[in-house]
């Protein structure tokens, strides 16, 4: 009991956040850290060379709309390595497609021990969704936690009705991975008794 008291505080105080940060209307232009190694923010905050060394970052993930790709795009390519996803800003796009692939961006970056920021243009629908998938995965979390714990550190985000869709849907799909990826070898184990019992009972008949 103790041990599952502990764990829901652990689980509060992780989707809650500081709760020293007053938030400020200017501050949806900056990049907020919502795991360590994880930053989130719009466009613009990937466009200070200065800043961006000073936050330390390595890679940055550059989601934004094909319409946008004339003047959202990669500035500093000498020095980040860059991912970058051009998708539509509206309900009907795909994201649970595109995630795979900027999980494994992010995973190894912050593996290797960098730092990633991820922007779409203004920092509150797209670049968000993504994020909230991630956390939901990486903490085994429910999406309303991941949305909240998200929200708790950049306040502005609002990822549009399809996208939320998406976000509930993505719960369902990495928890049944998960369940898939817990159970091979016994599957296996299981299969190599069933054929060996067999082989035994043919040997018997012989």
């Amino acid at each position: 009991m103790e041990v599952d008291l502990a764990a829901e505080e652990a689980l509060r105080n992780l989707v809650q956040g500081p709760g020293d940060v007053e938030w400020r209307y200017e501050m949806r232009r900056e990049s907020q850290e919502i795991l360590p190694g994880l930053l989130l923010g719009p466009f613009q905050a990937s466009k200070n060379l200065e800043k961006l060394q000073w936050l330390k970052i390595t890679h940055i993930v550059c989601i934004r709309d094909a319409k946008e790709a004339f003047s959202v795009k990669p500035r500093f390519l000498d020095h980040f390595q860059y991912l970058v996803l051009d998708v539509e800003d509206n309900e009907e796009q795909n994201l649970i497609r595109l995630f795979p692939g900027a999980k494994a961006f992010i995973d190894q970056a912050i593996a290797k021990g960098g730092r990633v920021l991820v922007h779409c243009n203004g920092g509150i629908s797209l670049a968000p969704a993504f994020v909230v998938m991630f956390v939901m995965q990486h903490h085994n979390l429910a999406w309303e936690d991941a949305l909240h714990m998200v929200q708790n550190r950049r306040y502005c985000i609002s990822p549009n009705g399809g996208f939320l869709t998406q976000i509930k849907e993505y719960e369902s799909i990495y928890r049944a991975s998960k369940t898939v990826a817990a159970y091979p070898i016994t599957q296996r184990q299981v299969s190599r008794r069933k054929r060996g019992d067999s082989d035994d009972e043919e040997d018997e008949m012989r």
